[in-house]
């Protein structure tokens, strides 16, 4: 592993070229009009590039309707490395900047201050650095109000919406719907003059605020998709009734419990309804917080442990993964321990608590099965656990609650200390 040629996160930024840009809305252009998409702006007017580009994070066609957003202008984009495997030089020269996810890069900024002061150009960012899992905005690391304090420019907002539902990442299987997107000028470059660090984080944190359910519901927006709940239950994945966990099955418009075999109907405008007794959850997003919150008394009660044989794979540039055979993966409120062997030499990776905000799964991920990721600054491995199923969006909910009560912590004893 040692003679293996990483990653190259010191290339800098690339403006697109210019044979590309008629490639790139070719590839946009038709889908976005063929779901007639509506872009409302506001407080747009006048602002040209460069400025900092926030974007929700739904599905693949997120891309496309930010090339839609800015025309005519281009932009760079943050793209994790897995995005650029096989085609490395057409990302670069598209003005893909490659991102470990969660990590803390700071050759990632040094790359965004030059694209938008050398380039010129718009950085499009999607920090919530995967794909919503049950259509609600996701955690947002606190290091995006310091980055953007820092580099003093107008932050633009790009809520979008219908993406998720037509294409929810646990079953990516295209629906019919319509798409819109909100683009706003959240923070000028003269409000950043004065406005404090906290106070960025929570204009962004408010402006990222989202509900697919609630908005299709809102819109009366029909989705009658044959297979609409199929593979819900990698998501909800804790029985509402009778507790029990990973016993729940999905198929066509129906999510099930083998356990107590109590079951549900989607039905078209995203609601669950029970098919005997009483609905817990008609509000998806309502019954994915309840999952968290019982992940959380698990945790505070010192309940919570997970350890699994896995498969493990390693990403260290764009030509593709390595298998790396098999290994040990252990998750406590002390971290992650992976152990394995990595070609020859032992392999003892550990990720504390406070390194990770929150943690990047994959469905049934290249048909190989469910899979967390856990990255260094110079490698990527993929972990699939081999005995204990549907299992990742658990972990997904330790790693943000288990961070939550160590910031608190240490926000504490420096009150303390101070």
């Amino acid at each position: 592993m040692d003679q293996i040629k990483r990653f190259d996160m010191d290339e800098k930024p690339k403006k697109e070229k210019f044979f590309l840009t008629p490639l790139a809305y070719l590839l946009s252009f038709p889908d976005v009009w063929k779901r007639k998409l509506k872009i409302t702006k506001t407080g747009m007017k006048g602002l040209k590039p460069p400025y900092i580009l926030l974007c929700t994070h739904h599905a693949f066609i997120d891309f496309k309707v930010t090339t839609a957003a800015i025309f005519p202008h281009r932009a760079n984009y943050i793209v994790a490395i897995d995005g650029f495997i096989g085609s490395e030089w057409l990302l670069r020269n598209a003005g893909g900047i490659c991102k470990r996810k969660f990590t803390n890069d700071t050759k990632l900024f040094k790359q965004i201050k030059y694209s938008l002061e050398k380039l010129q150009y718009i950085v499009a960012i999607y920090p919530e650095a995967r794909y919503s899992l049950c259509g609600t905005n996701a955690i947002l690391p606190d290091s995006l109000g310091k980055m953007i304090k820092v580099l003093k420019h107008p932050v633009v907002m790009l809520n979008m919406h219908g993406n998720y539902l037509s294409q929810p990442v646990w079953n990516l299987k295209e629906r019919k719907v319509n798409l819109a997107a909100d683009m706003t000028q959240i923070i000028t470059k003269e409000e950043l003059e004065t406005m404090p660090v906290d106070e960025i984080n929570e204009k962004i944190n408010q402006a990222f605020i989202y509900d697919e359910y609630k908005w299709q519901k809102d819109h009366q927006i029909k989705i009658d998709f044959v297979d609409r709940a199929k593979n819900l239950h990698k998501v909800l994945y804790q029985c509402p009734s009778c507790l029990k966990e990973n016993e729940m099955d999905s198929d066509k418009d129906q999510i099930w419990c083998k356990s107590c075999g109590k079951s549900y109907t989607m039905d078209v405008y995203g609601e669950l309804h029970a098919n005997q007794g009483v609905t817990e959850f008609s509000h998806i997003p309502d019954w994915y917080e309840f999952e968290r919150a019982n992940v959380r008394k698990e945790i505070e009660t010192g309940n919570y442990h997970f350890e699994d044989e896995v498969k493990i794979e390693s990403l260290p540039n764009a030509k593709g993964y390595i298998p790396l055979g098999d290994g040990k993966l252990k998750h406590t409120t002390q971290g992650f321990v992976l152990e394995g062997d990595e070609l020859g030499k032992p392999l003892h990776l550990v990720k504390e608590p406070l390194s990770l905000y929150s943690l990047h799964i994959e469905y049934d991920y290249f048909k190989k099965g469910d899979c967390i990721d856990l990255s260094t600054l110079n490698d990527t491995y993929y972990i699939y656990p081999k005995n204990r199923q549907n299992v990742v969006t658990k972990l997904h909910f330790a790693v943000e609650e288990i961070y939550k009560i160590e910031k608190l912590k240490l926000k504490a004893s420096h009150s303390t200390t101070t």
